[in-house]
């Protein structure tokens, strides 16, 4: 059974940091493109960050970048979100995806394999 698994998730106050990981099973993802998504309730899943197959291209949703890196370990089948000086409007559901894809990819619609999602909640 293929099986991504997220944790990491938690409460922080503003201007803390969170790493979110997402561990892999069932199969190697390690040619995969992958990514991390947030949900806010009611709404639909966005895109946050992605990486391609080898971790040497990456890219953010404008919103994020230069607070949160994604990394990988291919090694270890996972998939990081390091999550710095967080904001109360970065709190949302996060969940990793596989696109099966070894490039980059942004559309929810191209991502077969999904975790469960870890609650990120950032609040004074």
């Amino acid at each position: 059974q293929v099986q991504l698994a997220e944790s990491g998730g938690g409460f922080v106050q503003p201007g803390g940091s969170l790493r979110l990981s997402c561990i892999g099973s069932g199969r190697t993802f390690n040619s995969d493109g992958m990514a991390w998504f947030r949900q806010y309730p009611g709404k639909d899943r966005e895109f946050v960050a992605n990486i391609n197959w080898s971790g040497g291209m990456r890219d953010y949703a404008y919103s994020v970048r230069g607070r949160f890196t994604v990394s990988r370990d291919n090694a270890k089948n996972t998939l990081y979100l390091q999550m710095n000086s967080l904001k109360p409007e970065y709190t949302a559901t996060y969940y990793c995806a596989a696109s099966r894809d070894g490039n980059l990819s942004y559309g929810s619609g191209q991502f077969p394999d999904w975790g469960q999602g870890t609650q990120v909640t950032v609040a004074s």
